[in-house]
């Protein structure tokens, strides 16, 4: 721990620490997104909440008289570095501002003393870059444990199905790699690999053998998801869930400790594996996305830069820095490097739709892929009301009271309703890579069994299309129409649930077997009728002018556009994935539909409604303030409440101040002057006061209950009889954050946006009106959404 002064505006220092302390839980409760919350007797960052009232005025001390004595021995105690001053307790909101000038002291006084000695100099090197040795350790740790989860999760996932008898750690892939004894036309069979009726009954064909399958299927799936639910509701609740809500929460400057922990990283990654080999509608690209979070958290512990710096942890918050953006580059080049090194797609590719087309677009296909990008609206609409409601009643009924039944029920049906469907039993990874693959000689999918007129007689063969379509090709048109009906209704059930759930592969899922189904129709059009006017230009007899994989590949970018409601970042994401880097317009045409369709119905994505729907105080820098309120309208205390419940700088007692500390639950005062003058000093966190009044008993003699307080930078004269003052004025904030009572409430909301403010005082030609928190802005702009403000359980 260390002390800082810090010089602020008004020209007076003010001491800051920091150190790292863990808040101890006084009751879990499993939230609807499936993470424990800590509930404490204070609301977060509801400085002056509920109704403002309070109490306050009832403490607002006045000036007591007496005579004057000497300050000389006076031990100015909290001069020293105070535990525990300066950090947060859990579901607290940082204070960026604080934060913001320790890093530029801290700064400062390593250039200055980087010239004192060679130790100096090297250290200032060490901390120059510190950030740099974040994000390389970041990459490695992300890069090998992405690889790591792959491979394990597509081994267990063809566990499900057989074993490999010459290595039992291989999957069903690459047991037959080296195996002399398959065809091409069978690839995926060898001796080497034995379904579970093939070891159990002795044969491979007949009922039996289909109903041994299916009960060992079932088996596998059941367990994976008991397993995965069991460890995270026992060893770490945060490990549930996508993650992005909490960690765009967290991003945004708010306290959820353990949530990016050693702990939650360990069971993360090993339940992550198992929920997607358990065969539930879930992807693990977005937990991916929690198992970096943690891994760099964890890494940054390493470096005090870091560690003693709440905002320097979150340099991705409400802007993204220069530097930041050079430093995540990098982690990602770092990360793509081991990821390349393990290769755990087996195609020596990074990327995991990976994709050739031999054929370009058409302008007319424009029209298509604009369907599609409407499917992907409507699909994302209905999906976030119908996830959210089931959310809703989850967290309100005591069918939430029971995760692992819900696990387990899910993973029931799926397993049982996802077996008999070859498009839906097979890992939903495998079916997107088979919905974006073009047809062609070298594959054997039923998806490519064109017919082939060949001296008059009729013969199934596997070639390239644009040929009329075999019974194989309807015969997977109606498996993917129930496949497709089968992925949209358990989405909704398993994002949420209490394992590890991602949600781009379900959602990539729903629109790829939509854009197949699309593009084999306007395929089997483009055939049938090359002599229209749309055709007769560009699509001659013979020749390969529609590609369906094109088309799965559109769909699944709308229909993750439309959940997401991202664009540039989602267009950016599809390449990454397919390396189709030429079909840049279909990709933009269809994902600005889906968002523009999407938005039609609402214009929050899934993760701002999951957020919104547990109550995290977030304010979504997109989402536009365009009320004509003021902040005299916004703030605490309202008309009707009694005055506001504020500190003055000289005038209370230890006992007094206590007082107001436990009688109130605000986790802030301001610090005025006087009642009579209301003039604002500063701000003192609740935090704060306690721990220094606790630590000023501990190592300070002559501290009592009636010892003066005072906040000024000199004691206030007292009687010569009276205990020995107790100095607060290093915890005192002497800068506040302050508007007039006429600011607009847009422009307020912007600044609290942008500088990620706790709380900021309201004035009115210099006197303290009141003052207005995070949640008093949440709740307002509920308000003024007409929907329910008293949603927002943490500020």
């Amino acid at each position: 721990m260390e002390s800082e002064q810090l010089f602020n505006r008004k020209g007076y220092y003010r001491n800051s620490y920091n150190s790292i302390t863990s808040a101890s839980s006084d009751e879990e409760l499993l939230d609807g997104a499936g993470v424990v919350m800590d509930f404490h007797t204070s609301e977060d960052d509801n400085l002056l909440d509920g109704d403002a009232t309070s109490p306050g005025s009832n403490y607002v001390m006045s000036n007591g008289g007496g005579v004057m004595s000497s300050t000389t021995h006076l031990l100015d105690f909290l001069e020293e570095p105070i535990p525990g001053v300066g950090t947060y307790d859990d579901f607290h909101t940082i204070d960026w501002v604080r934060e913001k000038c320790k890093d530029r002291e801290r700064h400062r006084k390593i250039n200055a003393k980087k010239k004192e000695s060679a130790w100096e100099f090297t250290k200032s090197l060490y901390d120059a870059w510190s950030g740099w040795l974040v994000v390389t350790l970041t990459g490695l740790a992300s890069g090998a444990l992405a690889g790591l989860i792959d491979i394990a999760a597509d081994w267990l996932n063809d566990i499900k199905e057989g074993v490999c008898l010459n290595a039992m750690w291989f999957n069903h892939e690459q047991c037959c790699w080296g195996s002399n004894e398959t065809t091409f036309a069978e690839r995926d069979k060898c001796p080497q690999w034995k379904s579970w009726a093939g070891l159990i009954l002795g044969q491979e064909e007949g009922p039996g053998s289909y109903i041994m399958n299916y009960f060992m299927y079932i088996y596998w799936a059941l367990s994976f998801a008991f397993l995965a639910v069991l460890l995270v509701k026992v060893f770490a609740p945060y490990a549930c869930g996508s993650g992005i809500p909490e960690i765009k929460t967290i991003l945004s400057g708010f306290i959820i400790r353990g949530y990016l922990g050693k702990w939650t990283l360990l069971i993360k990654t090993v339940t992550l594996v198992l929920a997607v080999a358990s065969g539930l509608s879930l992807g693990k690209e977005g937990p991916l996305v929690h198992v970096a979070c943690c891994c760099g958290n964890i890494f940054s512990y390493l470096f005090p830069k870091y560690s003693k710096n709440e905002a320097k942890k979150r340099e991705v918050s409400y802007y993204f820095p220069l530097k930041t953006l050079w430093r995540s580059f990098f982690a990602a080049l770092v990360a793509a490097f081991i990821l390349r090194s393990i290769n755990p797609f087996g195609n020596s590719r990074l990327v995991l739709f990976y994709v050739e087309y031999h054929t370009p677009w058409y302008l007319f296909e424009l029209i298509p892929f604009i369907l599609l990008g409407v499917f992907g609206g409507l699909w994302g609409a209905f999906f976030i009301k119908a996830n959210i409601a089931w959310c809703r009643r989850r967290k309100s009924t005591r069918f939430g009271k029971y995760p692992i039944l819900e696990v387990i029920f899910v993973a029931a049906i799926t397993a049982v309703v996802a077996f008999p469907n070859p498009y839906t039993r097979q890992n939903t990874s495998e079916l997107i890579k088979e919905l974006f693959t073009d047809c062609g000689p070298l594959e054997s999918s039923q998806l490519c069994q064109y017919r082939s007129q060949m001296n008059g007689s009729k013969a199934f063969v596997d070639a390239s299309p644009n040929k009329p379509a075999g019974p194989g090709v309807y015969a997977a048109i109606w498996q993917l129409c129930l496949a497709l009906i089968f992925k949209i209704i358990m989405t909704i059930f398993t994002f949420g649930l209490k394992v590890p759930a991602g949600l781009f592969i379900p959602s990539m899922a729903i629109g790829a077997i939509a854009g197949r189904i699309v593009g084999i129709a306007v395929e089997q059009l483009a055939y049938y009728h090359h002599d229209w006017l749309v055709f007769r230009e560009w699509c001659e007899v013979g020749t390969d002018c529609i590609t369906p994989g094109l088309y799965a590949m559109v769909g699944a970018a709308a229909c993750l556009g439309g959940v997401t409601r991202m664009t540039v970042s989602l267009v950016v994401i599809v390449f990454e994935l397919t390396g189709g880097l030429e079909y840049i317009v279909p990709l933009m045409a269809a994902v600005m539909t889906s968002k523009w369709v999407g938005d039609a119905f609402g214009r929050e994505g899934i993760y701002e409604s999951h957020i919104r729907l547990n109550g995290y105080p977030f304010l979504d820098a997109k989402e536009e303030f365009t009320h004509t309120t003021l902040a005299r309208e916004v703030m605490r205390p309202r008309r009707s409440d009694p005055p506001l419940a504020v500190l003055t700088q000289d005038d209370l007692t230890v006992e007094e101040l206590q007082g107001i500390i436990n009688e109130t639950s605000y986790n802030g005062f301001p610090v005025i002057v006087s009642k009579e003058s209301q003039r604002l000093v500063g701000f003192a966190l609740r935090r704060d006061i306690t721990i220094a009044i606790e630590n000023a008993r501990r190592k300070q003699e002559g501290i009592l209950l009636t010892s003066r307080v005072y906040f000024t930078q000199h004691a206030p004269t007292l009687p010569a009889d009276s205990p020995r003052p107790l100095k607060l004025r290093s915890i005192l904030d002497m800068s506040p954050f302050t508007v007039t009572d006429h600011t607009p409430m847009e422009i307020v909301v912007d600044i609290f946006r942008k500088l990620g403010l706790r709380q900021c005082l309201v004035t009115h030609n210099g006197r303290l009106l009141g003052i207005i928190t995070k949640k008093d802005i949440l709740r307002h702009m509920a308000q003024m959404a007409n929907q329910d403000p008293d949603n927002i359980m943490f500020n």
